[in-house]
């Protein structure tokens, strides 16, 4: 796989365990549900890929051309805020996935759908959390 690709693959599988960590680690500890925390846990544990160090030695932090954040990363209003940008993280994260790994494994994308649906799925749970919560 060419280099740069293999950059947009290490920053797209980083982007989305973290965001999907970010989620996990509040129904976790704040939320405590058990059952959503771990289906996250193991959509994280499920978003690996073999070539980790080739994906490793591509990863070019001092060339990203837009590592700084924008305004609208760096606000927050309030913890449903947290996991709705979390969730669309991971979520827009999987699809890059789920597209680029068409080029050469059928298996690896159509994990990276099996997780972004899953994450449309629990991003539900939101839902009804902000309406229990009122």
């Amino acid at each position: 796989m060419e280099q740069n690709t293999l950059r947009l693959l290490d920053a797209n599988l980083n982007r989305l365990r973290e965001g999907i960590r970010v989620v996990e680690d509040i129904f976790r500890y704040i939320y405590n549900n058990k059952e959503i925390s771990y289906k996250l846990k193991v959509l994280r544990h499920k978003s690996r890929v073999a070539q980790y160090d080739n994906l490793l030695k591509s990863r070019d932090i001092k060339n990203d051309v837009l590592k700084q954040s924008t305004p609208s990363e760096q606000l927050r209003n309030d913890l449903k805020s947290i996991l709705v940008a979390n969730f669309k993280r991971a979520q827009e994260s999987a699809r890059v996935l789920e597209e680029f790994f068409k080029l050469n494994s059928v298996k690896d994308s159509e994990n990276f759908k099996y997780i972004r649906y899953e994450l449309y799925d629990l991003e539900i749970a939101l839902t009804k959390i902000s309406s229990n919560s009122k």
